[in-house]
C-alpha cells in the first residue's frame, strides 16, 4: 500500500461550516487559517482558500512589506500581534495606519 495518494493542490481545502460563511470570509480551523471563496451553506460542503495573496481587514497601526500577520478572530481583523491570534501570511504590501486593509500572502 501507498504512504500516501494525491488528493488535491492544496491551494484550496474542504470546509464544511457549521453555519452559513460568507464569501470573503476568513476561517479558522486551530492553526489553519483559509478564506472562503465563495459563499457556502451551514453543513454544506465548500472549500477555503489556504494559498494566494488576499487584501484583509486589519488594525490600525502601519504594517511594513514581510512582516509577519496574524488573523484575530475575536475581533476579525489581522494584525502584527502574536498574541491570541493564529499566524495568517506574511505582508506583500506595506499598509498605512490608516489603511483598512494590508495586502497578506497567506503561509500556513
Amino acid at each position: 500500500m501507498a504512504e500516501a495518494t494525491f488528493v488535491q493542490d492544496g491551494s484550496k481545502v474542504d470546509y464544511t461550516p457549521a453555519s452559513a460563511v460568507a464569501a470573503g470570509q476568513v476561517v479558522v480551523q486551530g492553526d489553519l487559517v483559509g478564506v472562503a471563496v465563495q459563499a457556502i451553506d451551514a453543513n454544506k460542503l465548500g472549500a477555503i482558500a489556504v494559498s494566494g495573496v488576499f487584501d484583509v481587514v486589519k488594525t490600525t497601526g502601519a504594517i511594513s512589506a514581510g512582516a509577519k500577520v496574524y488573523w484575530d478572530d475575536t475581533n476579525n481583523y489581522a494584525t502584527t500581534s502574536a498574541t491570541g491570534t493564529v499566524y495568517m501570511g506574511k505582508a506583500v504590501k506595506a499598509a498605512a495606519s490608516a489603511d483598512a486593509t494590508v495586502r497578506v500572502r497567506l503561509d500556513q
